[in-house]
């Protein structure tokens, strides 16, 4: 629908940090009630990821010489101080290259398991202009309104994303789980006026599973699915996750 909309209201703070967006009152930290989310998760080359990734301060995680991590996620928004939605997200793992580095590739997979590895989100559709323009104005979130469609068959949570009338890619990942997230703090970076900013968040979650592979992917002529073809997609996934009530939360973007 609208690919490359740029944000059409700037917020507006005051020391309470209330922002207003189009006309209404948005208080930082914005609280995630209820939302599920599927993610498959694959192993592609790191020159191909960096081509990706606009800023110098940023680089990717590797979990092996030459090889990170890109997510692409599905999420149902149900109730969320930014309203109902529908979402997508094109992500890659990363580091400050001014980080402490430890043992090689080691580290950074325990540290990945353990939610400790910043992200970079390259793409992050939407279906709803709010939601866009308020991650837009407060974070430099990417965001964009396109069509997603996200329905549950059986056992599978299956995604299509067209922008623009083309189609970008359907995702299917399996639903299900027994388990709870517990409440993980993690950090996610973006670039706002050509400055690095990070941006701290909650997520937690109940009918958590994780499952090895059990991922399909395909893609479209849409140029972002071009981008996820230098990165070899369409491949088997390393790992996919379901969450089935998941609920977090958004602080403010500070300045790296």
């Amino acid at each position: 629908m609208h690919s490359g909309m740029q944000a059409t209201a700037a917020a507006s703070t005051a020391p309470s940090s209330v922002y207003v967006i189009q006309g209404r009152e948005v208080r930082l930290p914005v609280e995630v009630r209820d939302a599920s989310a599927g993610v498959a998760t694959f192993v592609v080359p790191s020159s191909a990821a960096r081509r990706l990734i606009p800023h110098d301060g940023l680089d990717v995680a590797e979990i092996l010489p030459g090889r990170t991590l890109c997510s692409l996620a599905a999420i149902v928004y149900r109730d969320n101080d930014l309203g109902r939605y529908n979402e997508v997200s094109i992500t890659f793992f990363v580091r400050e290259r001014v980080a402490a580095r430890r043992v090689p590739y080691l580290s950074t997979a325990l540290d990945f398991f353990r939610g400790r590895v910043g992200t970079y989100i390259h793409w992050l559709p939407v279906t709803g202009s709010f939601t866009c323009d308020a991650g837009r104005s407060l974070w430099g979130f990417p965001k964009t309104v396109e069509d997603i469609d996200i329905t549950t068959p059986g056992d599978r949570a299956v995604c299509s994303l067209v922008a623009g009338g083309v189609h970008v890619l359907t995702l299917s990942v399996p639903r299900g789980g027994t388990r709870t997230m517990p409440e993980t703090p993690m950090l996610t970076y973006t670039v706002i006026d050509g400055a690095l900013h990070k941006t701290a968040f909650t997520q937690a979650g109940t009918g958590f599973g994780f499952r090895l592979g059990g991922a399909r992917l395909s893609l479209g002529p849409h140029p972002y699915a071009d981008q996820l073809r230098s990165l070899g997609l369409p491949k088997r996934a390393v790992m996919n996750m379901w969450t089935e009530r998941m609920h977090g939360r958004f602080e403010a973007a500070t300045r790296v």
